[in-house]
């Protein structure tokens, strides 16, 4: 896009690329209501250079990456699907080095890059022709560009010319207005005898060209639905460990709910995918959960005291309470995070990222190492596992509260493996049940966990000769939590049964 975005920083892209003719005459957006005016810029020459790995790891993920010279965004482009015509566009200077990709852009698309190299796989030339359509006040809306393209993708293959029209919209068009937008100019180029482009970047094109028209695709998944599940988990667990990588809210949370339903689903269906109990890869995903909890429990933590602490009249606050537990868990949180970083880097966790691709390309066995059918997973067996754990709680409560709330954390991870299982096998009604149950065991264990840390806190302080006043505030906010979990759960159980026997 030309633009005067600049070299460096974070975007929304939104664009629709559109094929044409050399013969094609541009659109005239005249008429249109929203389009007060269009200035045609000066030609630019584009020349990109693109990096993927040799397997083109990047491309079959739809993400490029391209060293640009030429236009008015000269630089290091860095380009990530963001759902529908939207991508986050990541920029940096173009630096000294012409062949080396900024560490910095690497280390965002690191889980599939992993330990490979970065090579150059494409060069692209461009002429570029700029329309820039303004509303009223001089408000840029959109940008229309008519690019003439030579490409290749290597010394020894033949280049590749082709001409192709781009819309895309300006920084800072409220969405609701760009869509419709978008939609209004689309078909003016269509008018003008425009197609939607077969493919989503220059670099798409090319390289499916250079293959026979084969673009690059992700490895398809099993028609196997528990295959299919964890296939869409390992997507979700890349997607969230470029956001934890960012530092986004929330995304160590869900990178490691990702890597839980997938250990979950793995262990209840170890024969359809060829391991057993004690695989390597359950206790790398185990091992990984772990790390990322030291985060994320400070960050529920954090959030948990800072919330109360709002909530209490600012008169039973007394003491450096919110000093205490809020900017400690939030301390304790950048440690957490720096220790996830540094395990999401390692050759291990790469490892394990190849393991899970292999997983998941390959079809399910057709028997076991001994011979039989593999049984395929049901919501029968994993039932079973929560209602035994539940008999289990029964026992426990008669002995010591630490024990029981031991085995209602149990139940808690056996209704998450329910959960999951039921989701991927149609069981919808299940899932939901056993989610419910899942969130309020939730709910109770970080209240245990809590109380714990608010005991351990107030010894602290008492020892520093700070008022623990507040600390048994909310230790007893912590109590009153869990009491009513458990006073709800009898009844979840119940539905939950229910749901199962109907599913049957």
């Amino acid at each position: 896009m030309a633009s005067d975005k600049g070299n460096s920083g974070r975007y929304t892209e939104v664009e629709r690329k559109f094929a044409v003719t050399e013969g094609s005459v541009s659109p005239s957006f005249d008429g249109l209501a929203a389009v007060a005016g269009v200035d045609r810029s000066p030609v630019q020459q584009l020349e990109a250079v693109y990096f993927d790995t040799p397997e083109h790891a990047l491309a079959s993920r739809r993400i490029t990456l391209r060293r640009r010279t030429g236009g008015t965004d000269a630089g290091w482009h860095l380009k990530l699907p963001a759902g529908g015509d939207a991508r986050t566009e990541i920029r940096m200077p173009l630096g000294e080095d012409d062949g080396v990709v900024p560490d910095e852009l690497k280390d965002v698309v690191l889980a599939i890059v992993r330990d490979r190299r970065l090579e150059p796989v494409a060069r692209i030339a461009t002429t570029r022709t700029v329309d820039v359509l303004y509303g009223p006040s001089r408000v840029p809306l959109a940008e229309f560009c008519d690019d003439q393209v030579t490409a290749s993708a290597g010394p020894d293959t033949e280049p590749q010319e082709w001409r192709e029209w781009e819309l895309e919209l300006a920084e800072g068009v409220a969405p609701d207005v760009g869509t419709a937008l978008l939609e209004r100019l689309t078909n003016r180029l269509l008018d003008a005898g425009a197609e939607p482009a077969g493919h989503g970047s220059k670099l798409a094109r090319v390289l499916a060209n250079s293959r026979g028209g084969e673009q690059a695709e992700p490895p398809t998944p099993s028609s196997d639905p528990v295959h299919r599940a964890v296939a869409e988990q390992v997507d979700e667990l890349l997607i969230w460990d470029r956001a934890v990588r960012e530092d986004a809210w929330d995304s160590v949370h869900q990178m490691r709910v990702a890597t839980r339903k997938i250990r979950s689903l793995l262990q209840d269906s170890e024969e359809s995918f060829g391991i057993s109990d004690g695989d390597w890869i359950l206790d790398e995903l185990r091992q990984l959960a772990g790390i990322l909890g030291v985060a994320r429990d400070a960050e529920v933590l954090a959030e948990k005291y800072e919330r109360a602490l709002d909530e209490l009249h600012p008169d039973l606050v007394r003491g450096p309470v919110r000093e205490r537990l809020v900017d400690g868990a939030k301390q304790r949180y950048q440690v957490g995070l720096k220790r996830s970083l540094a395990a999401m880097r390692s050759t291990r966790y790469f490892r394990l990222l190849d393991r899970l691709d292999e997983l998941i390309a390959a079809e399910p066995p057709s028997e076991t190492a001994s011979g039989e059918t593999p049984e395929p997973v049901n919501v029968d067996k994993a039932y079973k596992k929560v209602r035994k754990a539940s008999k289990a709680a029964e026992a426990a409560k008669a002995v010591s509260a630490e024990e029981y709330d031991e085995t209602l954390h149990r139940i808690r991870k056996r209704a998450k493996r329910l959960r999951y299982t039921a989701a991927a096998t149609g069981a919808g009604a299940v899932a939901e049940r056993a989610k419910w149950i899942q969130t309020l065991l939730g709910d109770h264990q970080d209240s245990v966990v809590s109380r714990k840390h608010l005991i351990e806190q107030a010894d602290a302080a008492r020892a520093a000769g700070d008022e623990t006043f507040t600390y048994g505030l909310l230790y007893e906010r912590e109590h009153d939590l869990a009491m009513r979990a458990e006073d709800q759960l009898a009844d979840a159980l119940k539905k939950l049964k229910k749901a199962v026997r109907q599913a049957q």
